[in-house]
């Protein structure tokens, strides 16, 4: 047994806190390791160095985005140590989608997952007999006011790349052009159709905004067609009234393809005292049983295989795993180059300025391309 302290930083939702706390007390009790968690906002998450973290940490919840801006600053330590080539190979054989691999950049692997999520459909059962089938659906609820975007940045960006890939034109990361300038100026106007529909309040909304408001007695609101998921919205109890979620409502003949993915990881950085220990317990709290087990009873979103197939996982979360496997089998992995996670601000930035100023679609789609262009070396760490 150790008496090791570790000082750890997550998210503040409960799916980012609560499942961390309670995997830690089980591992005080294993291993005799403490770990203290202080936790931020869903916006400094998405958008604070995590470098700054690093040296103030031992574990950190990250996104996978990060991982070229990591790599540069050498701020963490990769988890693909000698000896434990059996754990990945379990730890990657059950990734739900490509959620492990978004976290391997230039042959290290530099977090797991351990919270996995893509844009789904969130829509409320009390309300609509079945979810939207299609954007046109989509398109009519939101004329009934019954329809909300989360549209703060990040998340008008990731509206815009989920609606290119469902088109079957993914965002590429080389050099160029990132968004194809004919679905591009599609996927524009079709934001810029449906943000005229619905509450302006929404470019100020991120999705626990979304969710909240959903959730609530007296709401008119019955979807949210393109919002990450959150599963502790699905759990009944939670709030007063349970959401459901489903795969994306297809905008064309693609299917379910094309969600930007999103979820967390969880890493060991590079400055702590306690190296050994932390890598232990990323393993540990990664691992497809205690994902299945104590992380998901702790109303933690697993990014483990081994919970979304597990049925009572499923039917304590009101099948939000298998109401939405197949668009997160079908998500895509953002750009990580070092770089991206400012061009992913002021993309949003000028997504929303198009938006609320009405701009022509090719102005917009040219300027999002300029602005990929202009972000540090977008196509030369490509692994």
């Amino acid at each position: 047994m150790s008496d090791v302290t570790l000082k750890g930083m997550t998210w503040s939702h409960p799916r980012g806190y609560d499942p961390m706390v309670a995997g830690s007390g089980l591992w005080k009790r294993q291993t005799g390791v403490t770990i203290e968690w202080d936790k931020r906002s869903l916006q400094d998450f998405e958008s604070f160095a995590v470098g700054d973290l690093a040296r103030a940490y031992d574990l950190i919840v990250i996104d996978h985005p990060h991982v070229g801006q990591i790599t540069a600053e050498t701020c963490l330590a990769p988890l693909d140590v000698a000896g434990r080539e059996a754990e990945r190979a379990a730890l990657a054989a059950g990734s739900v989608g490509q959620s492990y691999p978004s976290y391997n950049w230039q042959g290290r692997q530099w977090a797991f997952p351990i919270d996995t999520a893509a844009q789904v459909q969130a829509w409320r059962p009390d309300m609509l007999s079945a979810a939207p089938a299609n954007w046109a659906e989509v398109l009519d609820l939101a004329r009934q006011g019954r329809v909300l975007l989360p549209l703060r940045p990040p998340h008008s960006l990731m509206m815009f790349y989920t609606l290119a890939g469902n088109l079957g034109r993914p965002a590429v990361e080389e050099p160029g052009d990132h968004i194809n300038p004919d679905v591009g100026g599609r996927v524009f106007k079709m934001m810029r159709e449906i943000a005229a529909l619905i509450d302006p309040a929404c470019l100020g909304m991120d999705p626990i905004d979304v969710l909240e408001e959903m959730a609530s007695s007296g709401t008119r609101i019955a979807c949210a067609p393109q919002i990450y998921g959150y599963v502790s919205y699905a759990i009944a109890g939670f709030r007063s009234s349970r959401l459901a979620f489903a795969d994306i409502p297809p905008a064309g003949d693609t299917g379910v393809v094309g969600s930007a993915l999103g979820g967390t990881g969880i890493a060991v950085s590079a400055f702590s005292k306690a190296t050994q220990e932390a890598i232990d317990f990323a393993y540990w709290i990664a691992s497809g049983e205690v994902q299945r087990g104590p992380y998901a009873l702790a109303g933690g979103q697993p990014g483990h295989a081994a919970a979304w197939d597990d049925a009572a996982v499923n039917a304590a979360a009101g099948n939000f795993y298998m109401g939405t496997r197949a668009t997160l089998e079908g998500a895509w992995v953002r750009p990580r180059h070092d770089g991206y996670m400012a061009f992913q601000q002021a993309a949003s930035d000028r997504i929303n300025l198009g938006l609320t100023e009405r701009h022509d679609a090719g102005r917009v789609v040219a300027d999002l391309n300029r602005l990929f262009e202009e972000s540090p070396a977008p196509g030369a760490e490509l692994s």
